[in-house]
């Protein structure tokens, strides 16, 4: 079990972290018109490294985390950045109902792989979502379980692109692509990211 309140503090000291997530939101800047006004939700938020590379291109953001560590550490980075479109809040959807609020775009950064139930929460994602809102993750290509470790059993070893592709479809979004956007070099390995960007498309609703 990885504890990332402790790790809040020291979280944007690393400087691969804060690369990484200024590549992925050029890659979502790229990928996606954010027209303004674009009302957005990251998920798995932490410290907000890639929402504060978005916040110039978004109209607000929610920022949502499990974590109370980092949000305090959010917190604290949003006061001192005199940031205005910025919302801090602790959310597990795989707990908490589904809050009332919808959006034009959710995005996330290394947080799937995180998450037990992978169908759960593409589910819950296209709800939040506005008909023709975008879903857009960054996360880990199928890997042998070295990224974390043996002595972490609670993660996804990284994703398939086809099997995460179908239950993407079946979650009842259209439009899905997938691009390397990352590699994260340890250990004398790399380890690639993808970009997944997919859409809820204006016809669909919420049954």
């Amino acid at each position: 079990m990885i504890n990332f309140d402790e790790r809040a503090r020291d979280w944007d000291s690393d400087p691969m972290k804060v690369e990484r997530a200024r590549v992925v939101a050029d890659a979502i800047c790229t990928a996606l018109p954010l027209p303004p006004g674009t009302r957005a939700l990251e998920y798995g938020c932490g410290t907000g490294l890639l929402s504060f590379a978005l916040q110039p291109y978004l109209g607000s953001i929610t920022l949502a985390d499990t974590s109370q560590g980092m949000l305090d550490v959010l917190a604290e980075k949003i006061k001192a950045a005199g940031v205005m479109n910025m919302f801090p809040t602790r959310l597990d959807l795989g707990m908490d109902p589904l809050p009332a609020a919808r959006y034009h775009i959710i995005y996330s950064l290394m947080t799937l792989h995180h998450i037990p139930d992978t169908e759960d929460i593409l589910g819950k994602f296209f709800a939040l979502l506005e008909p023709g809102g975008h879903l857009c993750i960054a996360d880990l290509e199928k890997e042998d379980g070295s990224f974390h470790g043996a002595q972490v059993t609670d993660v996804h070893h990284g994703f398939d692109q086809d099997v995460l592709q179908s239950k993407v479809a079946v979650a009842g979004f259209q439009k899905i692509s997938f691009s390397r956007v990352y590699t994260i070099h340890m250990q004398g390995k790399g380890f690639p990211l993808f970009l997944l960007t997919t859409q809820k498309t204006a016809a669909q609703t919420v049954i």
